[in-house]
């Protein structure tokens, strides 16, 4: 067989965002792309902030000798520095540049972290509705992911957790705010989240890694603030990326942070300055590092976010749509009007509406929206949305 059998099962199951996506772009050969509208992927519309074109501009300007050529695994130490102050300022709890170690993206921070932790059959307990590639990264590195449900609200249910968690518990990674719900954890849930891992640490005598996902961290809304999980679980790991809160998804610039109170943590940052290394990404990309360390407590335009979330909540709760109003990043997850989520998707569909159905995030009878496009396609989108509301009754 010339293809590994498992990759092929991977391939045939595929994520449902790309082959929304995928089918997306037949309708658009065949009706012409302003009639469709496609709100399938968390891909910004929004170009990066001016700070960050007076950044480039500088540094083509006055390039630095070396700028491009290798740096220790690890990054840049000044804009390890940079990243260490700015959380360091945020949250209040210490961190230096040895505890920050730059990375290819959030999806590389994870896989670099998961990497350094997990052995064989090690469990990594992940809440539903959740991001699709936590499972294939998970996989990845042969630990098991196991799914446990949030409540109502998209808030970790914490009975469940307790119940779920076991000896071969070795991490629990969280997403706030999420996608693709846009909730943000509250401070008291982090609070529980912290002290139950602490607690099932001491009956079981192992170490359980709090594992933040946190690309969205900085997209808040109505004034809420960002209770940051480094305060509640020694033992916490900050994944997150630039590609949403300074809209550079292409350029594959992110970061990992180890709490300066994890009592193994030089261990861990040396095994995952190795792992960065061994999985082939060598190093985070060298210009973006320098582009990224003077923009630190930069953000593009929330209240634009906030703007679209609105209008789109406000015309969709009208219409009958019934969801949680999005607390933080650029996604909408409303009820399926019908039990079967993947057909309401398919109706929508034909008033060429292109959403992603809940299934595909581990939480059949939803489908998620995603707003971080273009005004014309969100007004584009209301009619079918109407349309497919009146069909199934809403």
């Amino acid at each position: 067989m010339f293809m590994s059998d498992k990759i092929r099962a991977g391939m045939a199951s595929g994520s449902w965002i790309r082959r929304m996506f995928d089918e997306g772009n037949t309708l658009r050969k065949k009706y012409g792309a302003d009639k469709v509208f496609d709100l399938t992927l968390g891909n910004p519309i929004f170009e990066p902030p001016p700070e960050f074109k007076a950044e480039l501009k500088q540094l083509a300007e006055n390039p630095v000798p070396g700028m491009h050529r290798y740096m220790e695994n690890a990054g840049y130490a000044d804009t390890r520095a940079a990243v260490a102050a700015q959380l360091t300022k945020e949250y209040g709890v210490k961190l230096t540049a040895a505890e920050v170690i730059m990375t290819v993206g959030a999806a590389g921070a994870l896989n670099v972290a998961l990497k350094t932790l997990l052995n064989p059959g090690e469990e990594v307990i992940v809440f539903s509705p959740y991001f699709v590639e936590y499972l294939n990264y998970i996989d990845n590195h042969g630990g098991k992911p196991i799914i446990v449900p949030t409540d109502k609200n998209f808030q970790p249910d914490i009975a469940k957790l307790a119940a779920t968690i076991n000896p071969k518990t070795k991490a629990v990674i969280i997403n706030s705010p999420n996608n693709p719900t846009g909730a943000v954890y509250s401070e008291k849930t982090l609070k529980q989240i912290g002290n139950l891992l602490q607690q099932k640490e001491v009956e079981f005598g192992t170490q359980i890694y709090l594992i933040s996902d946190e690309p969205y961290r900085k997209i808040i809304y109505d004034g809420l603030k960002y209770p940051s999980p480094l305060l509640y679980h020694p033992e916490t790991i900050i994944a997150t990326s630039h590609s949403k809160d300074l809209a550079l998804p292409g350029e594959r610039i992110g970061y990992l942070a180890v709490s300066s109170l994890c009592p193994k943590r030089q261990e861990i940052i040396d095994g995952m300055i190795y792992c960065n290394r061994t999985l082939g990404f060598v190093n985070a990309p060298a210009l973006m590092q320098r582009l990224v360390k003077n923009l630190q407590n930069i953000t593009v335009s929330v209240a634009e976010y906030q703007r679209k979330r609105d209008y789109l909540y406000e015309n969709l709760t009208a219409m009958g749509y019934k969801m949680l109003k999005p607390q933080g990043a650029f996604y909408m997850f409303p009820q399926s009007p019908i039990p079967d989520d993947v057909a309401f998707v398919k109706a929508l569909q034909e008033t060429l509406v292109l959403a992603v159905p809940g299934s595909g995030f581990g939480s059949p009878g939803y489908f998620r929206i995603s707003y971080c496009t273009a005004d014309r396609t969100l007004q584009g989108a209301i009619d079918g949305f109407k349309q497919t509301a009146r069909k199934f009754g809403l």
